[in-house]
């Protein structure tokens, strides 16, 4: 069942996606060479517990952690641990706010340095491209595979692969809702969207093909052929006019 949001809702996930767009902003600071995905973690806590909020990813199923940190081939919920970023990583950081009983969630890759390869600039700029114009499609009236198109479509055509395993996703009243959003799909198919939707969008980009496993631990989402890959994600709200990116 999709959950519409009442604009009073709106304003309450509002403030949790805030708090999760702060908190990406302060952890991109502090991403250089040497530190490591445990201390990202610990002052992600630190931070978000500084704005009265909590991070939901905490217990989540069993999540170890408070934030997903993924370097290079790591496609997404990777745990935090004592690994320290080289110059030449780019990290995806998956950050989820609960603030008085609302949820926020967004996701970013960023480079380490400017000394990454050129492909991984690219990749970067590719997954983050095909996330605007996911959101451009995410309009009251359209279908919601439009959004999967508009994301498949660009980055197939810049010679990327979208992955098929894990999907964007409501939110707002819980940290995982209905519906699911591939990012790839048929246009002009799947349900109507309408006002009041929240929906959090993320396209998940691989440089070499769209296959991943999950390592050992669970969680840890890798490209099956160990090639980079990259994670953009924003929450946004469908009104009758227009789409809010509230991350």
């Amino acid at each position: 069942m999709i959950l519409l949001k009442s604009k009073s809702q709106v304003e309450k996930i509002r403030r949790a996606c805030e708090v999760v767009h702060q908190t990406l902003d302060f952890l991109q600071h502090k991403i250089k060479p040497g530190i490591t995905t445990e201390e990202l973690d610990r002052q992600a806590e630190k931070f978000i517990s500084s704005k009265g909020a909590a991070p939901s990813f905490k217990g989540y199923k069993g999540y170890p952690a408070n934030i997903c940190t993924s370097i290079n081939e790591e496609l997404v919920h990777g745990i935090p641990s004592k690994r320290s970023l080289k110059k030449t990583d780019i990290i995806s950081i998956d950050v989820g706010v609960e603030l008085d009983g609302f949820f926020g969630d967004a996701a970013r890759t960023y480079t380490v340095t400017d000394k990454v390869l050129p492909e991984a600039k690219r990749l970067i700029e590719v997954t983050h491209k095909s996330l605007e114009l996911g959101i451009k499609q995410a309009i009251s009236g359209n279908r919601l595979f439009d959004i999967s198109y508009a994301i498949q479509g660009f980055v197939e055509a810049e010679g990327f692969s979208v992955v098929r395993q894990f999907v964007g996703h409501g939110v707002g009243l819980a940290i995982h809702e209905d519906p699911q959003i591939p990012n790839y799909g048929k246009p002009h198919t799947g349900i109507r969207l309408k006002p009041g939707m929240v929906l959090a969008l993320e396209p998940m980009v691989n440089a070499g093909n769209c296959r991943v496993e999950v390592l050992d631990d669970d969680w840890t989402v890798v490209t099956k052929d160990r090639k980079l890959c990259a994670h953009f994600e924003d929450t946004i709200y469908i009104s009758e006019k227009k789409v809010e990116v509230l991350t």
